[in-house]
């Protein structure tokens, strides 16, 4: 039993030895790739150090169980733990491994896989983190980087202008010609801007019209925005008049801002994809208040050379106007109103294709304003607007017997109206709508195709079709079209990405009632 007990105390010892012998190889091996490297041609900068063939297998698999997975690193005794991106810029971290092949304790360090950035490079990442949404531009849609550019424009025009009219607004009130005491200057100012929160509290009340005719009310707010600039301006011509006069303007200018709020937040809904709708907004007001920073550091500089007013005015009036039209002119908005339906149904009817949302928005008009009723269709109006002949209503409510609307021409308003049953749902109201402009563009059609065949006979076409039967008969026909074509056009709406809502094409109030 003891020559078998001495050779098991020896199979260790051997074992050990053996092991020795094959850490000494690969010290030597290590030692013999690190110089032949060092002495070896240059090689391209990207490419990694090859394993020269004289390498044995066995040395590769000790390698690999060292942890040195990675070839650039088959000289060294760091281990490639994980590659990362940060916003763009690759990074790679290693970690030192021990004689022994564990990690040393804080050996981890950050490789990274890009070049420095120059000092321009580094101004420019720092300018676009304050400008630009993250993830810019897929976080946005293409919209932004136009609309953002004439934002920019308008609010340096308007910084500019601003300098000049705090400067009239100083000298007409008497505190540069120390015209008057403290005390009634400071009374001017209050009651100044007194006026200007009474008047953005009564404009207030436009309610819903700031989420569907958000672009008409935003230019209309730019342009009272001028208006009061301009008044503002005018008290220098007429100091006596101050008081007035800057209640005046500062109404227009707080009206102004209360559209500018108002619609701000369903612009920058639009641009925002996900749920990055408060960094658009950040980022969009940052770029306002630099560009409005630039523009009054500008004309700060000019108004040393004491400039005529009147042409400093008309230049930065007309920049800041022809801005603010290009910027609501930008915004792409996915929902139907009244105006943007109008263009839709229309091109639906002449072409048998709806608009895309960048044509649809482009045709878009931004002068009809809120305030000024539609002159073609008129959705949910009274009875009385609607009929002047109470036997047309008797004659047309068998057609729309299985409708919670009614559609008729009234020839006197020369408008199509479309009344609403009380039963009317969401989806009744927008057929309403449609048929309307159906009737309306019929009704336009005929009396162009008589004018072209009786262009000189004189006749009276509008009140030819404004006779009860004729009026009926456009009215069948219309119902007809409609049957047939409201639901392609809904389909063909969708497909382009628009969105319908009924609230958002401003009907009115009045209801009809069963008896």
């Amino acid at each position: 039993m003891a020559p078998l007990n001495l050779r098991q105390s020896s199979s260790p010892a051997q074992t050990l030895s053996s092991s020795s012998q094959d850490a000494r190889l690969l010290v030597r091996e290590t030692i013999r790739i690190s110089a032949s490297l060092a002495f070896a041609p240059s090689s391209p900068a990207n490419s990694p150090p090859a394993i020269p063939p004289t390498l044995p297998a066995a040395l590769e698999s000790k390698n690999l169980r060292l942890g040195l997975v990675e070839d650039e690193y088959i000289d060294s005794n760091l281990r490639l733990i994980c590659c990362e991106e940060i916003d763009g810029r690759r990074w790679k971290y290693v970690a030192e491994n021990d004689p022994f092949g564990n990690f040393k304790k804080g050996s981890i360090r950050s490789v990274s896989l890009q070049t420095p950035l120059s000092p321009t490079d580094e101004l420019v990442s720092f300018i676009r983190s304050y400008v630009v949404p993250e993830g810019f531009p897929d976080s946005v849609s293409p919209s932004y980087v136009p609309y953002m550019t004439w934002r920019a424009l308008k609010h340096f025009f308007g910084g500019a202008m601003g300098v000049f009219t705090t400067q009239t607004l100083l000298t007409s009130v008497g505190v540069s010609r120390s015209r008057a005491t403290p005390g009634a200057v400071a009374i001017n100012w209050i009651l100044k801007d007194g006026a200007g929160r009474v008047g953005k509290m009564l404009f207030a009340r436009q309610g819903k019209k700031f989420d569907y005719d958000l672009k008409q009310l935003r230019f209309s707010g730019d342009l009272l925005m001028e208006l009061g600039a301009g008044i503002e301006l005018a008290t220098a011509a007429m100091p006596n008049l101050f008081l007035p006069l800057a209640c005046a303007a500062n109404v227009a200018k707080n009206v102004g801002a209360v559209t500018s709020t108002s619609t701000r937040t369903p612009i920058y809904k639009a641009f925002a994809k996900g749920e990055n709708i408060g960094d658009v907004t950040a980022k969009g007001e940052c770029v306002g208040n630099i560009a409005d920073l630039l523009g009054t550091g500008l004309s700060i500089m000019l108004s040393k050379r004491n400039p005529s007013l009147v042409t400093t005015f008309a230049f930065l009036s007309c920049g800041y106007v022809l801005s603010s039209y290009q910027e609501v002119k930008s915004v792409v908005l996915h929902t139907l109103n009244r105006a943007r339906f109008t263009v839709a149904v229309d091109s639906f009817l002449k072409t048998g294709r709806v608009p895309s949302l960048k044509e649809g928005n482009l045709k878009e008009s931004v002068f009809s304003f809120p305030w000024v009723h539609d002159s073609s269709v008129q959705l949910g109006c009274k009875f009385k607007d609607a009929f002047q002949d109470p036997g047309l209503y008797i004659a047309l409510e068998p057609l729309f017997e299985r409708e919670r609307y009614v559609v008729t021409y009234n020839p006197v308003k020369n408008k199509v109206c479309a009344l609403l049953k009380d039963q009317a749902k969401p989806e009744d109201i927008l057929k309403a709508a449609f048929h309307g402009y159906v009737l309306n563009y019929s009704i336009r059609s005929s009396v162009k195709k008589q004018s072209a065949s009786g262009k000189n006979r004189g006749h009276d076409y509008l009140g030819t079709i404004a006779m009860p039967g004729n009026i009926e008969s456009l009215v069948a026909e219309s119902c007809k079209m409609v049957s047939s074509t409201y639901g392609l056009f809904k389909y063909k709406a969708a497909e382009q990405g628009w969105v319908m809502s009924e609230s958002l094409l401003n009907p009115g109030r009045a209801r009809l009632c069963p008896e």
